[in-house]
């Protein structure tokens, strides 16, 4: 199973709408930093947005991402995430692409085969994440 403390600094990369906004939820319960990277046209509200991924990637831990509809494809130009880009975020950095995700669209062939790719061990526990994600907000209260 992959450990993520609340101090890991977060990079969501796609356009704003379920799995951005969920993302911003839970940084917004639990604490910690999150950053979206993608055109300025598609940035959710309350996040900081760097549209260079190259920057964007610098000093992070996790990199999320999500899918890109097919009529928003040529917008993301450039945001595609590559091992090469992987090796530009924080030593032991984590890849978790939501799924569906799509071979050399949003994430390269090379990172997906990578060491930084942990897409489906993680969901294999996503059941157990949200369970402690619900427990944490509760104790909170």
């Amino acid at each position: 199973m992959v450990f993520c403390t609340i101090k890991d600094e977060y990079l969501f990369v796609g356009a704003d709408g379920n799995i951005g906004r969920a993302w911003r939820e839970a940084a917004e319960a639990m604490g910690f930093s999150i950053t979206q990277s993608c055109p300025a046209k598609y940035k959710m509200f309350g996040v900081e947005n760097i549209d260079n991924l190259a920057d964007a990637v610098v000093g992070k831990d996790i990199i999320c991402t999500d899918s890109i509809p097919g009529e928003f494809a040529n917008d993301f130009n450039g945001f595609q995430i590559t091992e090469d880009i992987m090796k530009m975020a924080n030593e032991g950095a984590l890849l978790n692409p939501c799924p569906p995700f799509y071979r050399n669209e949003e994430v390269s062939n090379d990172v997906i085969d990578s060491k930084f790719f942990v897409g489906y061990d993680f969901k294999k526990d996503l059941l157990r994440v949200q369970q402690a994600i619900l427990i944490f907000c509760m104790e909170k209260r």
